[in-house]
C-alpha cells in the first residue's frame, strides 16, 4: 500500500473518532477556563477555541454532511496546542493528559493540511479577540457570570451533541481540505 493510501486510511479512521469525541474534548477544555493558576494567555487560547463552537459563521457550516463539525474538532486541538505553548504549569496533572493529547493531535492536522496549517493556527490564535453569542473571550475570563453562562452553554452543547456520520470516502477529505483552503484568511 502506498504512503498516500496509508495516510488516507489513517484520516478516514481518525477524523470520525474526533467527531465522536468532540463533546468530551470540549468538556475537558472548558474545565480549564476557570483555573486562574493557568496563565491568562493559555486560558485565552482555550476559551477562544471552545467559544468557536458557538460561532454562527464558522469555517465549515455544521450542517454539512460528514465534515460539518470537523473544523470544530481541529480548532479545539489547535487551541490546546497554542495553550501548551504558554505557561500551563497551573494545569492539574489529571487535566494535563487531555490537553497534551489534543495538542499532540496537531501533528496529524499539520500533515493533513500541509501549507494551510499555519493559516489555521493564525486563525485560531485570532479567536482570542473574537466573540460568539455576545460573549468575548475577555468577558468569559473576567466576568464570573459570563464565565458560568459559557460553561453552562458548553455543558448543554455536550449533552445535546450527536456526532454526525462520516463515510469512509476520499471525497470527504477533499471537501475538508477545500473548505480550509477557501475559508481560512490569507
Amino acid at each position: 500500500m502506498s504512503q498516500e493510501n496509508e495516510d488516507l486510511n489513517k484520516y478516514l479512521d481518525l477524523f470520525p473518532a474526533w467527531l465522536r469525541g468532540l463533546g468530551e474534548d470540549a468538556s475537558e477544555l472548558v474545565d480549564l477556563v476557570p483555573i486562574s493558576a493557568i496563565s491568562n494567555d493559555a486560558r485565552e487560547c482555550i476559551a477562544g477555541g471552545v467559544n468557536y463552537l458557538f460561532k454562527s459563521l464558522d469555517l465549515i457550516p455544521d450542517g454539512i454532511d460528514d465534515i460539518g463539525y470537523l473544523d470544530d474538532a481541529f480548532v479545539l486541538r489547535v487551541s490546546a496546542e497554542l495553550a501548551s505553548e504558554g505557561d500551563i504549569s497551573g494545569v492539574p496533572a489529571d487535566r494535563m493528559r487531555s490537553l497534551g493529547r489534543l495538542a499532540n493531535d496537531c501533528e496529524d492536522i499539520r500533515n493533513f493540511l500541509g501549507k494551510d496549517y499555519d493559516r489555521l493556527k493564525a486563525y485560531v490564535r485570532s479567536l482570542r479577540k473574537g466573540a460568539a453569542r455576545g460573549r468575548s473571550v475577555q468577558d468569559i475570563l473576567e466576568d464570573a457570570a459570563t464565565q458560568q453562562s459559557f460553561v453552562d452553554d458548553v455543558r448543554n452543547f455536550v449533552r445535546g451533541f450527536e456526532a454526525p456520520s462520516f463515510s469512509r470516502e476520499e471525497k470527504n477529505l477533499v471537501k475538508l481540505k477545500a473548505f480550509f483552503d477557501a475559508k481560512l484568511p490569507r
